[in-house]
C-alpha cells in the first residue's frame, strides 16, 4: 500500500478510451487490428518503394519516410494503451508521460512539416514538369526531409517544456488515452492564461508554416489545371494530387481542432475522438489512400508478386 500511495502521488492515471464496460473488449479488438493493419500497411508501402525500381522517384522517395513516421507515433501511443486495458491500470510516470509527449510531438510536428512540403512536389510536377528532375533533384529531397525532422524536433523541444512544467492539481487523473497537449492544460490548477497563449502562438506558427506551404501550391496547381485545354489532362493532373489532398484534409482536419480551438470548444469526448482518429486512423488510411488510388504502387505490388513466384532475384537501384 505505501508503494502504491507513493506512486499515486507523482504518476499520473490515465482513463483511456475503453470506459464502457459492454463495448470495451470490442473497442479492444478494433484498435489492436488498426494498430497491426497500419504497422503492415506502412512497412509494406516502405518495402515496395524500397524494393521497386520504378518507385525510385521524389514523391515515393518522400512518401516512404511518411510511412515511417506513421510507424513511429502510433508506436508511441497505441502498445501503451493496449497494455493498460489487459493489465487493467493505466498508471503512466511523470517521467514516462513527458518522453511519451517529446516523441508524439515530435513524429507528429515532422508528418506534418513533411505533408506540406510534398505539396510542393505536386506543385512542381503539375506546374514545372520539365523542371522536375532539377527541382526535386536528390539533394532537395534530402532537405525536405531535414526541414520536416528539424520541424518536429523544435516542435518538442518548444512545447515538452512549456507543457510538462506546468502546476498541476493534486488529482493527477488524465481523462484521456495518453498524454496530451490539451488534456494536459484541463489538469493544471492555476493561472494557466500565459501556458495557454504560448502553447497557442507555437501551434500556430508550428502549423501555419506546412499549412501556407500546401495553399501556395495547390493554389499554383488549380491556376495551372484551369489552364490545361484536354479534359484528359486535367483529370490527369487531379489524379496526381487526389491522394495527397485526401490524406492531408483528413490529418490536417482533425489536428487544427485539437491545437487551434480555444479550450472552451474542447471537450473530453470530443478530444478523444478527434485524437483517436489522427493519431490511430490516420496512420492506417495513410498508405491506404495511396495504394489503392495509386496504380503505380499496386502495378509494384504485382511485380514483387510475379518475383516472388517466378524470378529468384530482385534488381534494385538507389534513387
Amino acid at each position: 500500500m505505501d508503494g502504491d500511495n507513493q506512486t499515486s502521488s507523482s504518476d499520473f492515471i490515465l482513463t483511456g478510451l475503453f470506459t464502457h464496460s459492454a463495448i470495451s473488449g470490442f473497442l479492444f479488438s478494433i484498435i489492436c487490428a488498426i494498430f497491426f493493419m497500419a504497422m503492415i500497411a506502412n512497412g509494406v508501402m516502405i518495402f515496395l518503394i524500397h524494393i521497386d525500381s520504378h518507385l525510385h522517384t521524389p514523391m515515393y522517395f518522400l512518401l516512404s519516410h511518411l510511412s515511417f513516421i506513421d510507424m513511429m507515433y502510433i508506436s508511441t501511443i497505441v502498445p501503451k494503451m493496449l497494455i493498460d486495458y489487459l493489465v487493467g491500470k493505466g498508471t503512466i510516470s511523470f517521467i514516462a508521460c513527458t518522453a511519451q509527449y517529446f516523441l508524439y510531438m515530435g513524429f507528429v510536428g515532422a508528418e506534418f512539416f513533411l505533408l506540406g512540403l510534398m505539396a510542393y512536389d505536386r506543385y512542381v510536377a503539375i506546374c514545372n514538369p520539365l523542371r522536375y528532375p532539377v527541382l526535386m533533384s536528390h539533394q532537395v529531397c534530402w532537405m525536405i526531409l531535414a526541414s520536416s525532422w528539424l520541424g518536429g524536433a523544435l516542435d518538442s523541444f518548444l512545447l515538452t517544456p512549456i507543457t510538462m512544467s506546468l502546476p498541476f492539481c493534486s488529482s493527477h487523473k488524465i481523462n484521456h488515452f495518453f498524454c496530451e497537449g490539451p488534456t494536459m492544460l484541463r489538469l493544471a490548477c492555476g493561472d494557466k492564461a500565459a501556458y495557454e497563449m504560448v502553447m497557442y502562438i507555437c501551434c500556430v506558427m508550428m502549423l501555419l508554416i506546412p499549412f501556407s506551404v500546401v495553399i501556395a501550391s495547390y493554389a499554383q496547381i488549380l491556376i495551372t489545371v484551369h489552364q490545361i485545354k484536354s479534359d484528359e489532362g486535367k483529370k490527369k493532373a487531379f489524379a496526381t494530387c487526389s491522394s495527397h489532398i485526401m490524406v492531408v484534409t483528413l490529418f490536417y482536419g482533425a489536428a487544427l481542432y485539437t491545437y487551434m480551438l480555444p479550450q472552451s470548444y474542447h471537450t473530453p469526448i470530443k478530444d478523444k475522438v478527434f485524437s483517436a482518429f489522427y493519431t490511430i486512423l490516420t496512420p492506417l488510411l495513410n498508405p491506404l489512400i495511396y495504394s489503392l488510388r495509386n496504380t503505380d504502387v499496386t502495378e509494384a505490388f504485382k511485380r514483387i508478386l510475379a518475383r516472388c513466384q517466378g524470378a529468384p532475384g530482385v534488381t534494385r537501384r538507389e534513387f
